[in-house]
Parts: structure tokens; sequence; C-alpha cells
């Protein structure tokens, strides 16, 4: 009989087969309503799922108690519930709609459906569409599943017709499944049902809310040549007030937009002719892109790390031999091939469908845009003989890598396909690597909170045990995956572990940090790689005289620099830290009469080396404010007659309602000086006017 052992490791013991409900009910009353789903030995099912053997089961609530929010796993059923709901509201709406697939997502969930021709769905829909979820929801049906044996599941969905159930029967049987399983809103065979594998929450009325969101275009299977779809997004959560917060942070997030504000604050142009997803930094972008550079690299320095430089491209024989090409071909630009090789191959008679093939698996001579910096580097560590009292020899670049990503991923800064990465590769001896890790996170660490970006958390990435796509010795990797973990634990700080997530090379530790308005976004990474220095057969001359082989580590801190930087901007709304702004100060005289003055303050600041400019045009003085305000400058130097006479400035500082006051000019100037050297640490405002308010 079932010995069910909970979180807590606590037991209870059945003398029956029991459901996750009942195990609820067994606890308490308020457990058994509140409870919609368990995870079983790891695995997300319904709570009526039955229960015959020895388990370790967590029961789901709709809203954790301790957290007082929705789980992952929570939001998983909710969402995967709604998602049904929807369906069956828009097969009611529209009548002849054919179903393809509705996943839930980390953002919502969407279905894929085939509308009837000459009956298209559109926005104006989704107040009937909602209106029926809500009558659905309302009469509170249960969620009832039932199975059919293979041949009976077919046949039954050869007389419903629908060659789109089919097809994900037949991938479900390819995939290993026995039987095939549908979920009823009500009673089987007489309630609207789906072709699903589940889990649903105990009924619809467990829905506390929802909203559709948007339609999009799709193709069957994601082939463009297939059935063209129309994809319907939504969201769902466990009460009224998470789906209102969530819409807040939607509007939000449109305010922060950075492909918006990176064009208003003249950032980055991103431009047809020169290509999707490529970024072109504009003299304002340029300004941040270059105070991070300038950040990171003083530190690098201070921590023993040497500059390198490598060219765009490499013989394709290098990506051979790191295993990046053809294993990733995919996301990489098509190889460069050598005018010499590509000649004889026309010589021979070589066809395109030929070349094709070569290039497919790599059989061809040529050079390939560089998809990562870490061969390069490889190859300068192993440029000259080393020893152990070399070691750790640090490199770092700031590398422009290219990756080919579909356009229809492409994002502003976010997903792009020519990146830079403030990338540094460190070559060391088995016994320093846990001092240079703590090093790595160090950096990144402090990176963060000279940022404000203080809310993250850390992501052990590790080897997936039923992929074959990782490369090395099993023992290799656990010494690897067992560095990373204790280097994670001495951050102090929340630590996950993630199978599947390592690089192909070795295990890895990324940040993900967590915005203002609460989008967790993947930024700093640190990795460490037996097999890479394997591959080139990299070696030092140890303490013995005889060769060993180092360990690499690879971090960076920013990853990449357009990703990093679009996160900021969403982050600061475009309010960058004085330090960063593109433009730290603005001189506004009132009138013609205080230009001169204008002037020569304007010139006290660029003396310091302090970004300044100076606004000479006849607007008035509220137009010059509001001009400034919307280019988010940090402060404003309002100067007129009196300012002069007094050899004062009128400051007003971003973001709030009334003015500082009055500052001598070299005192403002020396202020900033150390706003900006202290990076913020010291402030205008802290040091001159604390008792101002926003």
């Amino acid at each position: 009989m079932p010995r069910i052992t909970l979180p807590d490791n606590s037991v209870r013991e059945f003398d029956k087969p029991v459901t996750a409900a009942e195990v609820a009910a067994d606890i308490g009353a308020g457990l058994a309503k509140a409870v919609i789903g368990a995870k079983i030995d790891g695995e997300l099912c319904d709570s009526a799922t039955l229960i015959t053997n020895d388990v370790e089961i967590e029961l789901i609530t709709a809203i954790d108690r301790k957290a007082g929010e929705s789980t992952e796993d929570a939001l998983f059923l909710l969402r995967h519930s709604c998602a049904h709901v929807m369906a069956e509201a828009i097969c009611k709406i529209i009548p002849g709609v054919e179903l393809v697939y509705g996943p839930p997502l980390e953002t919502g969930f969407y279905y894929d459906i085939a509308v009837p021709e000459g009956r298209p769905l559109s926005t104006d829909d989704f107040e009937a569409i909602e209106a029926e979820m809500a009558k659905i929801i309302k009469e509170d049906r249960p969620f009832k599943r039932y199975e059919l044996a293979v041949e009976e599941g077919m046949n039954k969905l050869k007389s419903e017709g629908s060659k789109y159930k089919i097809d994900n029967a037949e991938r479900a049987i390819e995939a290993g499944s026995d039987e095939l399983s549908w979920y009823a809103t009500g009673e089987p065979g007489e309630a609207w049902e789906d072709l699903c594998k589940g889990p649903h929450v105990p009924s619809t009325g467990r829905i506390g809310a929802f909203k559709i969101m948007s339609l999009a275009s799709s193709y069957w299977h994601g082939d463009a040549d297939s059935d063209r779809l129309t994809r319907v997004y939504g969201i769902a959560f466990a009460d009224k007030k998470q789906l209102a917060k969530h819409l807040n942070h939607l509007e939000e997030a449109k305010k922060r937009d950075h492909r918006v504000l990176g064009k208003k604050l003249q950032l980055f142009h991103i431009d047809e002719a020169v290509g999707q997803g490529l970024v072109l930094w504009t003299p304002n972008g340029a300004v941040i892109r270059n105070e991070l550079q300038n950040f990171i690299g003083a530190e690098l320095r201070k921590q023993g790390y040497h500059d390198v430089y490598c060219p765009h491209i490499g013989k394709l024989e290098l990506y051979k031999t790191s295993g990046h090409f053809p294993y990733y071909s995919e996301s990489q630009f098509v190889p460069i091939m050598d005018r010499d090789f590509l000649k004889k191959a026309a010589d021979d008679g070589c066809s395109c469908s030929e070349l094709a093939n070569l290039m497919a698996s790599g059989d061809i001579e040529g050079y390939l845009l560089k998809p990562m910096n870490c061969p390069h580097h490889i190859k300068i560590y192993s440029s000259q003989p080393r020893s152990y009292r070399d070691l750790p020899v640090r490199l770092s670049e700031f590398g422009t890598v290219y990756r080919w990503e579909k356009s229809g991923e492409l994002s502003g800064m976010i997903r792009v396909r020519s990146f830079t990465v403030d990338d540094a590769h460190l070559f060391c001896r088995e016994d320093q690597i846990a001092e240079e890790l703590n090093g790595c996170l160090s950096l990144v660490k402090m990176v963060f909170q000279t940022l404000g970006l203080n809310d993250f958390r850390v992501r052990v990435g590790l080897r997936d045990p039923d992929s074959s796509k990782y490369v090395g010795k099993s023992e290799d990797w656990d010494k690897a995956e067992k560095a990373c973990r204790e280097a994670a634990k001495s951050l102090g700080t929340h630590v996950t572990e993630e199978p599947g997530e390592a690089a192909f090379y070795g295990p890895k530790i990324d940040f993900i940090v967590r915005d203002v308005i609460g989008r967790e976004w993947q930024l700093g990474t640190v990795q460490v790689d037996y097999n890479l220095p394997k591959r080139f057969e990299l070696s030092y001359t140890g303490s013995d005289n005889q060769q060993h082989r180092p360990v690499m580590i690879h971090r960076a801190p920013f990853g990449s620099m357009e990703r990093f930087v679009g996160v900021l901007i969403e982050h600061f709304a475009g309010a960058f830290p004085t330090w960063l702004a593109p433009e730290q100060v603005r001189v506004l005289p009132i009138s013609e009469k205080s230009a001169d003055y204008g002037n020569s303050v304007l010139k006290a600041l660029r003396d310091k080396d302090i970004r300044a400019t100076i606004d000479h045009s006849n607007e008035r003085i509220q137009a010059k404010i509001k001009v400034a305000s919307e280019m988010k400058v940090p402060y404003l130097l309002v100067v007129g007659p009196s300012d002069q006479q007094d050899q004062v400035v009128s400051i007003r500082a971003r973001g709030l309602r009334q003015n500082l006051g009055t500052l001598p000019v070299n005192t403002f100037v020396e202020g900033v000086c150390s706003e900006i050297s202290s990076r913020g640490k010291q402030t205008i405002i802290s040091e001159h006017f604390q008792a101002v308010e926003a």
C-alpha cells in the first residue's frame, strides 16, 4: 500500500491506492480545497492522479502559502487549463474552427488554430470569447481525463477527421506513449473535450483570472511552407490581483521598451540596408558602451587580466577542432568558402546540391565568422610554452561574435546577429579552480551591485544525463560540476541547479537578474571547461617537469554588450545614473543675455571631462527644460543674470519636481565629478540637498 513522503520528510501511509487530492484531504480540509495538482516523484500531475506505489509528493496550491503568490507549477496548471477553456470558447464562437495545439508558457499560454475560410479571427472577437470563457469558468465544470489504447484512440481521431490532432497523436506515439488521453470539461462523451496529455486543475472554477492578449500568425510545425495558422495568446492567474499586477507590469514594460527609448534617446539604430539584427551604436549609445568597458576594464587590470585582440573570422578547421562546426552550424553564418576550394569544386563539376552537402558535413575549406572567441584565445595561450608558475593566464577581450538568429526571433538589442562579449578565458591549474571561480563570481556580483541590479539568483547549468550533445569524460564533468556548485554556494544567494543548461563543453554558472518591474534576464555567466584544453592539446610544464593539462574558465560579466545595454535601458527606463548617462549636464541660459555666462559654465564642466551641452535656442526656459527632461539628462543648470552676478548655477535634477537651489559653479562641478567617480555612491543631492524630496 502507498507510503507517501511529503516535502518536510514526514510520511503518511495508506491502506489502499489514493489520489493526490485524497492525500491533501488527509492532511486537512483547507488544503483539500486549495490543492490544484501535485508533483509525484518530480512529475507534475492532476490532483486526481491515482497513487499505487511509494512516492514522494509535493501538493500544488493556486497560491503558495509561504511565497504569497503562484509558483511556476501552479501557473503551468492554471494556464494549461485556461488554454483548454479558451479553445472550447473559440469553438463555440467560430463553428468549423480546427484546434492544433495549445501549450502553457512562462508568460502565459497560446492556442494555434486553423480558422474556416472566410471567417478570420480578429481582436473584435475577444469580448465574445472572454464572455464564453467566463461562463465556462463560472459553471465550475470538472476536468475529467480518460485514456484509450493507441489503436482505439487513433480510430476515434480518424473518424473525427482532424489532421492536426491525428498528427499530435502520432507524435506522442513516436515518443513512446502507449495510450492516448483526452480531457473533457464535464462528463466524457457529453461535454466538450480535447486530445491532451495534461495535467489540468481539478475544475474550470479554479481559474481565478484571465485575459486574451493578442493574435499572431504561425505555421504548422513552424514550417513556413506548411499550413498558416492563427495563434491566440492569453494569460491566466490564480486571482484578479495577480492579473492586475501583471497587466500593470506590461504597461510599464511598454514605457520602458528599449527599442522605443533607444530611438528616442538616440542610443542605437538598426537599418534594413545594413541588415536585421546588426546594431549600429550611435554616439549616445557608444558613450554608454565605452563607460561600461572602461569600468570593467579597470577592474580586470587590478585582477591581472591581459587584453588581447582577435580577428572576426577564423579557419573552419579551428571550429571543427573546438566542436562549434558543423554541430552548431544552424546557429552560425554560412562559411566563407576558400576561393581555391570553390574553383576546384567548380572545375570538378560539383553541383549546388553536392556543395550544400559538403557544407552540411563540414567537408569544405574556408573561413567562418567567429561564433565564439574561445578558440582564438586558446591559440594565444598555446602560442608559447607555459610553466605552472605562469598560471593562471587571464586573457580578456571585448570580442565581437556572430550568430545566425532567425528573423522572427530578432528583437532590438536583446536578440541580434552580431554582438560583443566582454569575454575572458582563464587557463589555470586544477588546484586554482576554486580561487579563480570565486574571483570571477565576485567580479560579476560587483558589476551588478554597482549598476543597482541587486535582485538576482544564480543558476548552475549541468549536463542532461539523457543527452549526447556533451563532449568529454564523465569524470571531468563531475569535477567541473562540483567546482561550479561549490563556487555558486559561496555567493550566499539563491541557487538552483538545472540539468540540460550546460554548454556542450562544460557546466556553467548563470546570473539571472530581476529588473525593477520583476522581469528576469540571464546576464553574466561563468563556465568551467576541461574539454576544450583537451581538444586543442593545451599543456603547461608542472613542478615535476612533466606536461600537464590546464583547466579553462570562460567568463563574461555583461554577457553580450548589446543585450546588457538593452536590459539597462529598460531597467533604468532610459534614465541612466550620471556616470553612465550620455549627456550628464545641460546648461540652459534664460535668454541671450546669459549666453556668455552659460558658455563659461559649460567650459568649466568640460574642463573636468563632464559630458555637458548648452541650449542656445530661442525657446522659453520652460520649453528648454521640457526638451532636456525628455532626453533624461541628469542635471539641468538654469543660468540667468542673477546667477551670473553671484557666480552660481540654479540646479534641477532629473525626476524631481522642484529646483534644488543654487550652488557656486566650482562646487557643482566638484560634486558632479565626485558623483561620477564614485559611480553614484555620492551624489549632488546627498552632499548638498539632503532635504529635497521627489
